[in-house]
Formats: structure tokens, C-alpha cells, sequence
């Protein structure tokens, strides 16, 4: 029986197949995710993975149903699987944001689910690294997630010669559309096309903006001179005194296709332009008062970064780390009449945090021996009883063969000094 189209197993190093995905790498990568975010002062949270269909069509519209897996539940509710974490997000900031001072800083790592069309760097599922500020307008949370971003993707080995943060502003764009006449009716088609330009043949762009009064000239222009408005220019000044400025660049280019962003937007592309977008978010301050029906009002801006795309990276650029098993030790148990004893030095070993395995049956010395081997045992213990009676253990490093006998007593300290 096979897996639905679009999602995942994750195996346990080493992967059966080189198109495999490795829960190992997933669980590096989420290491390192949470860890860059706690540095910063985020902290965790989460929300259920299925919500009422309205969090979704109250963000994004009704033309959002055909990209979800939805239903019926049966308590006649209209329910679907989050395809994003933000609206989440919002429900519970609107819920109870009196509990918490300002600035919130939040991060989670959700699983999300989107019914579309396969391609690289995209399936039906995915896990995201969500990082998000509410309650602070000022441009400095926005310097200060976009430098949560550039340190999460460092934290993986990634450098500026693999990754670069473009940024703009919706803001810049709507003055550009207005300044040139623009119809405020025709903004989101306006801001679609705009979105699309850098995947789309010229011809259809332009056409496609002349019929909304603009020309394909006048905006190629606007962004080759990639001027950056005074809110640009206070976050790249930020960025700067971080000594993270060469990670960053204006490119108007990027507007975000989302309707509810309302000022700075950026991306984090890899330098070769090999992949998808690595990363994405901005500033969406009407979000959370939308969500609440108007009784709550909070800026927020956050970004969104998945596994999917990372990983491929991460293997492309030969960072993924050499995942394998590994044990502090492995115990051996060649007499029987020891299980017991060498049961409850597993159980102490195991109390004081360390990782060790042993056989659950009997079995041939060697065949244990190999065992330790395959789980990558730093060192093999087995209990032995001494000719007056006392309980000894024989301490083997794996690597070296170098033997320690002790009393099982000491077994944590010798294990502890390495």
C-alpha cells in the first residue's frame, strides 16, 4: 500500500534510498530552527492542525478553498487542515493578547497542508519554521526578524555566498501605483502582476499592465533603480550595525502576492537561483483585527520558511550532516545469569541522560559485538561478578579496543570523563 501523492516518510538514517527523506536531517534542521529562535527571545507555540474554513477565506478569500483540504466534519462544521500557520497565529494573539506585554515574539513549527500541483521544492505537505512580532510598529522588529532569518539559515552552514534576503515594500508599491494614476479597484490585479513578473514571458506582463494604464517600461524602471524608501533604509541601517548588510539587497521585484501585507516584504533566495524561495514573510499589521472582527488591533509581521526546499539546499550545497545512529554505550549481556545486573546499570546509565542500548534476547557475543557496531556505540559494558562475588563491569572503547575494568558503581563517572 503506498502513501498518498505529496507527502512523506521519514526514515531513520541510513535512508533506504537516495530519494528518501531522513527524519534525522528533518530533526537537525528543526534543531537548529528553535535553537536561532530562542537566542533571540521567541518563544514556542502552537495551534491545532484543522480550524474552521472561515480563518482561511477571511485571509485569503474564497478562491483559497481549491488549494485545501477541506470537509465537512460531523458536526456539520466547515473545517480544513491549516496551509498556514499566520492566521492561527492571529486567532489566538485576538484571543488573549491582554495576557502577554509587548512585543510578542513567537515561533512554531507546524506541519501545514496545501491540495495542489507537485513540483520541485513543493508538495501537499510540509513543515515550516513560523517566526512572527505583534504589538511593535517600529522598523526595528522588522531588521530584527529578517536577522532571525539570516541567522537561522548561518546556523545550517549556510553563508552569503548561498543565500541572499531580497527586500521591498508594499508601501513603495502602492506609491508607485498611485503616483502613476493607478485605480484603486484594479490594485490586487495590479500587485498579482507585479508578483508574477519574473516568471511570466514580458510579452504577457506587459500586456497585462498596459490594460491597467501602466507600462512594463515604467515599472522595470522603478525596480532596476531599487531606491529604498526611508522604512528600507532604517531596516538595512539596522541590519548593517548587526554586520549582516551584505546578506541583504532591495529588489523590488519581490511584492509578496498575499493581499494582507502592508509595508516591508522580503524573501531569502539562494545566490545560484537553483531553487524555489527558501523564505518569505513581511509586515501584515490589519491581520489580527480582521481575524478578531475589528475588537483587537495589533501590527505583526513574521516570516514562514519550509523543510522542503532547505533540505534539497542543504544536500545540494553538501551541508547536511553525516547522520548516523550513535550510543553512548551498548551493554553486553554473555551471561544470562547477569541480565538482571546489567538491566539495572542500563536503567542508571539511562537516568543520568545517557543514550545505551542492549540486547533483548540472548544472543551470540559476537552478534552483539556487531549489534554495538551498527548503532555506533562509543563503548561496549558487560557485567561480570569478580572471584569473591562482586559485581565488575569491562569498559571497551569501540574505536581504540582500549579496556577498563571498574565496579559497576563507577561505570557513569568513567563513561562521563570520555
Amino acid at each position: 500500500m503506498d502513501r498518498l501523492p505529496g507527502f512523506r516518510d521519514f526514515y531513520p538514517e541510513p535512508v533506504p534510498t537516495a530519494d528518501a527523506w531522513s527524519a534525522d536531517l528533518r530533526r537537525h534542521i528543526f534543531n537548529a530552527w528553535s535553537a536561532t529562535a530562542r537566542r533571540y527571545g521567541f518563544r514556542e507555540y502552537d495551534g491545532p492542525p484543522l480550524e474552521t474554513l472561515e480563518l482561511f477565506t477571511a485571509k485569503s478569500g474564497a478562491e483559497i478553498v481549491g488549494q485545501l483540504y477541506n470537509f465537512t466534519d460531523k458536526g456539520g462544521r466547515e473545517v480544513a487542515l491549516r496551509p498556514e500557520m499566520t492566521p492561527t497565529l492571529a486567532r489566538m494573539a485576538a484571543a488573549h493578547e491582554r495576557q502577554y506585554k509587548k512585543p510578542v515574539k513567537w515561533f512554531a513549527i507546524p506541519q501545514l497542508f496545501r491540495y495542489e500541483r507537485q513540483q520541485k521544492g513543493r508538495l501537499r505537505e510540509h513543515f515550516q519554521f513560523n517566526a512572527d512580532i505583534l504589538g511593535e510598529s517600529d522598523r526595528a522588529a522588522d531588521a530584527e526578524l529578517i536577522a532571525l532569518l539570516i541567522d537561522s539559515l548561518r546556523a545550517l552552514g549556510l553563508t552569503r555566498a548561498d543565500f541572499v534576503i531580497r527586500l521591498s515594500s508594499r508601501n513603495a508599491w502602492q506609491e508607485f501605483f498611485a503616483q502613476r494614476g493607478g485605480n484603486a479597484a484594479n490594485a490586487y490585479d495590479f500587485y498579482q502582476i507585479i508578483d508574477k513578473l519574473e516568471r511570466e514571458a514580458p510579452e504577457a506582463s506587459a500586456a497585462k499592465l498596459q490594460a491597467l494604464g501602466f507600462s512594463l517600461d515604467a515599472v522595470r524602471g522603478f525596480i532596476a533603480a531599487g531606491e529604498p524608501t526611508a522604512e528600507l533604509a532604517a531596516i538595512l541601517h539596522n541590519l548593517a550595525a548587526r554586520g549582516l548588510g551584505d546578506f541583504v539587497k532591495v529588489d523590488y521585484n519581490v511584492i509578496r502576492g498575499l493581499a494582507y501585507y502592508t509595508g516591508p516584504v522580503f524573501e531569502a533566495f539562494d545566490v545560484r537561483g537553483e531553487f524555489r524561495a527558501i523564505a518569505g514573510g513581511g509586515r501584515y499589521d490589519n491581520l489580527v483585527k480582521l481575524v478578531s472582527g475589528g475588537k483587537v488591533d495589533l501590527p505583526a509581521l513574521g516570516f514562514g520558511m519550509g523543510d522542503v526546499v532547505l533540505a534539497e539546499l542543504l544536500k545540494e550545497r553538501r551541508l547536511a550532516p553525516k547522520l548516523v545512529a550513535s550510543l553512548d554505550a551498548f551493554c553486553l549481556i554473555e551471561d544470562e545469569t547477569l541480565r538482571a545486573d546489567s538491566l539495572s546499570l542500563v536503567q542508571r546509565l539511562r537516568d543520568a541522560g545517557l543514550a545505551v542500548d542492549y540486547p533483548l534476547a540472548p544472543a551470540k557475543s559476537d552478534k552483539q559485538f556487531k549489534r554495538a557496531l551498527e548503532l555506533g556505540a562509543v563503548r561496549t559494558v558487560k557485567v561480570e561478578r569478580s572471584a569473591d562475588g562482586a559485581l565488575l563491569a569491562r569498559v571497551k572503547n569501540v574505536a581504540t579496543r582500549a579496556e577498563e575494568r571498574t565496579p559497576v558503581a563507577a561505570v557513569l563517572d568513567l563513561l562521563r570523563r570520555g
